[in-house]
């Protein structure tokens, strides 16, 4: 799940529709790779003070990513982020094949799962590349403002760098439409450009020719805002609410998705996003 903006629901999507996809029965893993760490935050849990946690995962080669992992709901896993995970921008780039630290670190745990969601930090630098690196999709988490959609295109610009060297199979699923208001004539206009933009890559090959704007969006929900407060999921804190019944819907299309095209291609993971490798399940960004 990927923005270098912060404050577009980014965390909030990445709780929420791996929330639901654990409800519809699958094994989802979430990994907090942000230094904010607001996404324990979500599931009222503090990692004690001698945890593990990503940060450990990424710089002490002796750390296992079995003892990181936080059971939060049934089918629900996560792996707690720090404050200090900031300094390991750093601290990994001048270490060895830096890119793929963290495909290291959870290789042992990503066979256990169906779908793992990796909830990137608010830039582009070493932790966000380790993600792309990892991940078979990327989700781009944003608002339908014109702002947004000119920081679009250097995020994009980062994915294509990727997918030329470390991980020629990543691709763009789709841009996640959060806190949106459909009866703006701001937001409807924005969102027709984000098609009209996106359909003039259909056909060329890149890593977003298929890119698409995910439905439904998510609506601006005031509960969505309420729940971490009390550490919880929206399907804890308010389950008939409009942003429950948007990740439900989110997490339903996206898994059709998946489902179909592991009918077409049936050596593929059905429904990669980020994780496990292709021959191993369902995988997420």
């Amino acid at each position: 799940m990927l923005n270098q903006k912060g404050g577009v629901g980014k965390t909030t999507s990445t709780v929420n529709l791996g929330a639901a996809l654990a409800e519809s029965g699958r094994r989802v893993l979430l990994v907090d790779l942000d230094p904010q760490s607001n996404l324990s935050l979500h599931f009222g849990v503090e990692p004690e003070d001698d945890a593990v946690t990503i940060y450990d995962l990424l710089l002490d080669p002796e750390a296992r990513a079995a003892d990181a992992i936080v059971r939060a709901r049934p089918n629900l896993d996560f792996i707690a982020s720090v404050t200090e995970l900031a300094l390991a921008e750093g601290e990994l780039a001048s270490a060895p094949d830096m890119q793929r630290t963290l495909e290291r670190a959870l290789r042992p745990v990503l066979s256990n799962y169906d779908v793992v969601l990796l909830d990137c930090p608010p830039s582009l630098g070493v932790l966000t590349v380790n993600a792309l690196t990892l991940s078979h999709e990327v989700i781009v988490p944003m608002l339908a403002q014109y702002l947004a959609l000119r920081g679009l295109e250097k995020l994009l610009a980062t994915v294509h760098l990727v997918s030329q060297g470390l991980n020629p199979a990543l691709r763009v699923r789709g841009i996640l439409l959060c806190m949106h208001e459909g009866q703006s004539s701001h937001g409807k206009a924005v969102v027709e450009e984000m098609r009209t933009h996106l359909e003039q890559y259909r056909g060329l090959g890149l890593p977003w020719s298929e890119c698409q704007v995910l439905m439904p969006p998510v609506r601006r929900n005031v509960k969505l805002a309420e729940a971490p407060s009390f550490g919880k999921t929206i399907f804890d804190y308010a389950p008939a609410c409009a942003g429950a019944s948007d990740y439900r819907a989110l997490a339903a299309a996206l898994a059709a998705s998946w489902s179909d095209e592991a009918a077409v291609e049936p050596h593929a993971a059905s429904g990669a996003v980020a994780g496990a490798p292709r021959s191993g399940g369902i995988s997420l960004g």
